[in-house]
């Protein structure tokens, strides 16, 4: 288990033992947490996407059972959905993923040309910032000096403290295709009853009931593995993630039950 799960686990059960062998030196010394958050890097987009994915071909389903529809329409609109929402949720992602490196990108190489030609006024800006931070005489002037003895360094404090930008390795195509494959995936599972009974003639299912059954089941279990990005209690992010999804699937289902009393 890696370091800072450990402490989590610790705060959570408040042992103050535990706590402190996460904090112990060997610990920090020898902890390898940067791996874990290259593995967990794309997580959030898998879990948003599978939600989106559920609850908007949900409410379809449920739209179409409010206004007593066919079938054949839940498949038909299930499918563009997932296929329109999918790729418009993708793009979207790939876009806005793409056009925040490309900032923090500019802005580091500003940081780097300011640190070259106005070193002057980069140092006062790093004493300004750490005289912020409760640092005092001597040892200010001994904090300003070992962080512009590195540019790296001094540049990554000007990136994180100065602006607030956190530079995370993440692939723009990589964030796309993790939205894309969950929003598709997670999405089927509420026509799966309807696939089901188009594909086996005589199957005899509560359609409706059984994508209601799968949904919420599909909707607590992806709402749980929130819990890995918020870190959240898992049954109640789950609970969560049912409810909010049961607003959007009444919402739904009571606007075609509406409508087809207006004979659309």
């Amino acid at each position: 288990m890696e370091r800072v799960e450990k402490a989590r686990d610790a705060y959570k059960s408040k042992d103050v033992s535990e706590s402190q062998k996460a904090h112990s030196k060997k610990a920090i010394m020898f902890a390898k947490e940067e791996h874990r958050k290259d593995k967990g890097k794309y997580l959030k987009d898998l879990v948003y996407g599978a939600l989106d994915g559920i609850v908007t071909t949900f409410a379809i389903v449920s739209g179409v059972e409010g206004a007593k529809l066919s079938s054949s329409v839940v498949l038909i609109l299930g499918f563009a959905n997932l296929l329109g929402d999918g790729i418009s949720m993708a793009m979207g992602n790939y876009l806005s993923t793409k056009s925040e490196k490309e900032y923090i990108q500019r802005e580091r190489e500003r940081e780097e040309w300011e640190v070259e030609n106005v070193p002057a006024g980069e140092i006062e800006e790093i004493r300004q910032i750490y005289r912020k931070k409760g640092f005092k005489g001597k040892d200010l002037e001994t904090a300003v000096k070992v962080i512009t003895s590195d540019k790296k360094v001094w540049v990554d404090t000007m990136m994180h403290d100065e602006l607030g930008l956190n530079e995370e390795n993440i692939n723009p195509k990589m964030s796309a295709l993790a939205t894309f494959s969950s929003f598709i995936l997670a999405g089927l599972i509420p026509i799966l009853s309807f696939i089901a009974v188009s594909l086996i003639p005589g199957l005899a299912i509560d359609t409706f009931t059984t994508a209601v059954i799968l949904t919420a089941v599909a909707l607590f279990t992806v709402g749980s593995l929130r819990c890995l990005v918020t870190g959240m209690n898992w049954i109640r992010s789950g609970i969560e993630m049912l409810f909010v999804g049961g607003i959007a699937a009444t919402a739904a289902y009571l606007v075609g039950f509406f409508l087809r009393g207006f004979g659309i």
